[in-house]
């Protein structure tokens, strides 16, 4: 395989040239891991040449990214997670939190999340899954701003160190590319912790589920699918893993 790499100056020529070696539909999928601060651009770029594209970056005006896309009918595939068991809790928890708001009433949610010194936002998995949970604990003041973000190599190495205790150790081979995720419901009188807890070391769980959203999304840019924009739910209901 040989790869090229393009300039921002040269994206326009970029597309025509990827749009011309894959011309039928689901013959192209393009892949977005990157910055945030790059995301709603990107997505633009792909709007305005009709690309397909699966993004599993977070961050980012979100509300603008899918209003583009809806607004243009791109397929696209967008997630705050590729791994398809993570993805797969968080929807349980999703649906727990519908049926049951309230059920923790009393209880105090706790989220600390680990990831490589150079992801500059909070995880979009941690922000998704606490909502989840403090509809749960009926906790309605809880925030993003609430989530502890671990991002001092020495700290993660200690498990969080003394100021985070909740988190695993993250082996040192992982440090540059981890997400070490725990959430914790404590009951009033510290009786009773319900934790859920999801260590991912490396990044392949994250590939494997990319992989699968592109056949995803490939199969539905051929049959021309009426709806344009999915998560990794709908990955994971169409069973195409």
């Amino acid at each position: 395989m040989t790869v090229k790499l393009y300039s921002p100056a040269e994206k326009d020529e970029l597309a025509a040239a990827a749009k011309a070696a894959f011309p039928e539909p689901g013959s192209l999928v393009c892949v977005d891991f990157t910055h945030p601060t790059a995301v709603n651009g990107n997505a633009e770029w792909y709007a305005e040449h009709a690309l397909p594209f699966v993004m599993g970056t977070t961050g980012g005006d979100r509300e603008a990214l899918m209003s583009c896309i809806d607004a243009a009918g791109t397929y696209a595939v967008i997630a705050p997670n590729m791994a398809k068991q993570i993805v797969a809790l968080q929807a349980a928890l999703q649906q727990m939190a519908e049926e049951f708001p309230g059920s923790f009433s009393g209880y105090t949610l706790s989220v600390t999340e680990s990831h490589q010194s150079t992801k500059a936002d909070t995880s979009g998995t941690a922000k998704a899954i606490s909502a989840s949970l403090a509809t749960l604990t009926a906790e309605s003041d809880y925030s993003e701003e609430d989530i502890v973000r671990v991002r001092d190599p020495p700290e993660q190495v200690a498990g969080g160190g003394a100021s985070h205790s909740g988190c695993s150790p993250v082996p040192e081979d992982a440090l540059k590319g981890h997400a070490f995720h725990t959430y914790s419901m404590v009951s009033g009188d510290g009786n009773v912790e319900f934790q859920f807890r999801h260590n991912v070391a490396g990044r392949s769980t994250y590939a494997e589920g990319t992989v699968d959203a592109c056949v995803f999304l490939a199969s539905r840019a051929v049959a021309g699918a009426d709806k344009n924009r999915y998560d990794m739910v709908d990955v994971l209901k169409a069973g195409e893993m």
